[in-house]
């Protein structure tokens, strides 16, 4: 996340650093002839590039004309890595809107992402929702910290038994009753690990020791060991120990 953070405010900076660059007429002239050469970066690869003898704005709009066509030649990781370097989030949106209308959502995502797009992110999180990509749903909203869109999602997943991405986003946002919900629900249907999963999350020691004696009848002896410690019950771990030693 720490890294995601320098990438997002390098790409704010270079835009800021831009725009009275991006003014000048004569700047414009120069620009378009820079253009010309950019076949010829393509040829040496973006990151053998030196472009420090320029200013800022020249090699924004450089990076740009290259991302572009890396962009036309279906070379996409490299075209959002130019467009990073550009600080470009027009065209790291458009990319996104790309992706998204070819059912890359993942991809969609992360140009949003890098574009600092909060906007885009909650609209393409409501309709992964809508159209059943709860893995995607909940990329976006983590993105933007959206707790309660996070809890639907996670309240979606338990309606439709998709029980570890729930256990996931509850314990993402801390929603310890939710959790507690999920792992009896998780018990009742013989889910051990599922059940476990959520009520270690939710540090529900009573049913935690309910799961361990539940997995010591179906012999899931390990299991049971590790609901037992959860729940701190130590006279059934000694009797554990005791009476099925290997």
């Amino acid at each position: 996340m720490a890294e995601d953070k320098i990438v997002r405010k390098l790409v704010s900076d270079i835009v800021e650093s831009n725009e009275a660059f991006l003014a000048s007429e004569e700047t414009k002239r120069q620009l378009n002839s820079l253009r010309m050469i950019v076949p010829l970066l393509l040829e040496k690869g973006i990151d053998n590039l030196d472009l420090s003898m320029f200013d800022q704005g020249t090699k924004t709009k450089l990076l740009e004309a290259l991302g572009e066509e890396y962009e036309r030649k279906g070379e996409s990781e490299l075209a959002i890595k130019v467009f990073v370097l550009a600080g470009s989030r027009d065209k790291l949106r458009q990319l996104g809107k790309h992706y998204e209308s070819v059912g890359h959502i993942s991809q969609a995502i992360n140009c949003y992402r890098l574009a600092s797009d909060e906007n885009k992110l909650l609209e393409l999180g409501y309709k992964s929702l809508e159209d059943g990509k709860i893995k995607d749903a909940m990329s976006a909203f983590v993105l933007v910290n959206d707790v309660d869109a996070l809890a639907k999602v996670g309240d979606d997943c338990l309606e439709k038994q998709r029980w570890e991405i729930a256990v996931e986003i509850f314990r993402t946002i801390g929603a310890a009753e939710q959790l507690i919900v999920l792992g009896e629900t998780c018990l009742a249907a013989r889910e051990y690990q599922l059940a476990y999963n959520a009520l270690e999350a939710a540090d529900e020691k009573e049913l935690l020791s309910s799961l361990g004696d539940a997995c010591l009848v179906a012999n899931k002896l390990e299991l049971a060991k590790k609901s037992y410690e959860s729940a701190g019950n130590h006279a059934m771990l000694q009797f554990i120990g005791e009476n099925f030693k290997k």
